[in-house]
């Protein structure tokens, strides 16, 4: 059980941040759907009123209205000092201009002038590298992001949607030049995607970052909203303004096994007399080395349906039925782990770190 006022650490910093963060991909109606103005700050002040202080947002989100609102409300509510901004760049702002959008050094300086403007501060709590863009060279993204802290511009330095070597590449360059680490990783993960935990958790764990982890409820999959009857997807909510799109969040409806998962989800759900959503996100918030969950919401009773999420604990039983559920495929590097070729490598005796 936690509370939205206990704080971890940030990886090896001491910024202080709440277990569930507010995800503000909602915040803006410019994608057709979404929250208005209006309702996004009643999310936004009940959120931080609550305790919550990491605030999630990217200049790409809604065409940037997301920041735009963040930067009213914060100023309406005089709440600089008690949030975390963390906000992202890559994606590109300008189409036939190559260096709009990517992780160069022309690009992350554009990109976080554009931000500091729509948030209306003069500092980023957490700048983050959106995604990787497979041709800017890791030691370019690290300086500039190491100069923008030294300019009091950045504070702390994240990483999205990176490859594991490519995170272990640039924090191994960080302590190469003495210059500020990586702080957190932000990643896909829930209980229909567990791949983080193959290479990306044992590496936070091994080189001092925290996982920041985005769409525990999978897009809206494991929300309980919906169901399958006679092949076709029913259920509330914006599958159907996201089936024509291309998003790949589409695949999560489209595998069979994730179907069994949620199946087991929302039985065990019933036995704690939850709702699916809230001991999906309730499983993400205790995996190991997960520092802070997004959250998200279009309306204010959804936030609050979601904090409640931290208000209980699964028992073992029925977290190892989620477990075993939800267990992702092994591949061949996983056959090392296995119990018979640990006790060859050890000579039978039990080993602990």
């Amino acid at each position: 059980m936690r509370q939205l006022n206990e704080y971890k650490t940030l990886g090896k910093t001491g910024l202080k941040v709440s277990p569930v963060s507010l995800g503000t991909m909602t915040f803006g109606t410019d994608w057709g759907w979404g929250a208005s103005a209006q309702e996004a700050k009643r999310i936004f002040a009940s959120y931080v009123e609550r305790g919550g202080n990491l605030i999630d947002t990217a200049d790409l989100y809604t065409n940037g209205k997301s920041e735009e609102f963040i930067g009213e409300f914060i100023k309406d509510l005089n709440a600089r000092d008690k949030v975390a901004i963390a906000t992202k760049f890559s994606f590109n702002a300008e189409p036939g201009n190559p260096n709009a959008g990517g992780n160069g050094r022309k690009n992350i300086r554009r990109a976080l002038e554009g931000s500091l403007k729509r948030l209306q501060t003069d500092y980023i709590d957490l700048y983050i590298l959106h995604a990787y863009d497979m041709v800017t060279p890791v030691e370019e993204v690290m300086n500039t992001l190491n100069d923008l802290v030294r300019e009091g511009k950045i504070l702390h330095i994240g990483l999205s949607n990176v490859p594991a070597w490519y995170a272990a590449r640039a924090q191994t360059w960080a302590e190469y030049q003495g210059s500020e680490p990586v702080s957190s990783i932000q990643m896909e993960y829930s209980l229909v995607a567990r791949s983080v935990e193959r290479e990306h958790q044992p590496m936070a764990q091994e080189l001092n970052m925290g996982i920041l982890a985005w769409s525990p409820l999978a897009g809206g999959f494991l929300s309980g909203k919906y169901s399958r009857q006679n092949g076709e997807i029913v259920g509330k909510g914006r599958v159907a303004e996201t089936k024509q799109s291309g998003n790949p969040i589409m695949e999560k409806f489209d595998t069979e096994s994730n179907w069994t998962v949620l199946k087991t989800l929302e039985d065990v759900a019933k036995e704690l007399n939850r709702t699916p959503a809230e001991v999906a996100i309730n499983w993400v918030v205790h995996q190991n080395k997960v520092t802070s969950t997004l959250i998200a919401a279009t309306r204010l009773e959804q936030l609050e349906k979601n904090i409640q999420a931290l208000e209980f604990d699964i028992p073992k039983d029925l977290l190892q039925r989620l477990n075993q559920a939800s267990q992702p495929e092994k591949n061949d590097i996983d056959h090392f782990s296995d119990d018979t070729l640990v006790s060859m490598i050890n000579g039978g005796t039990k080993v602990l770190r």
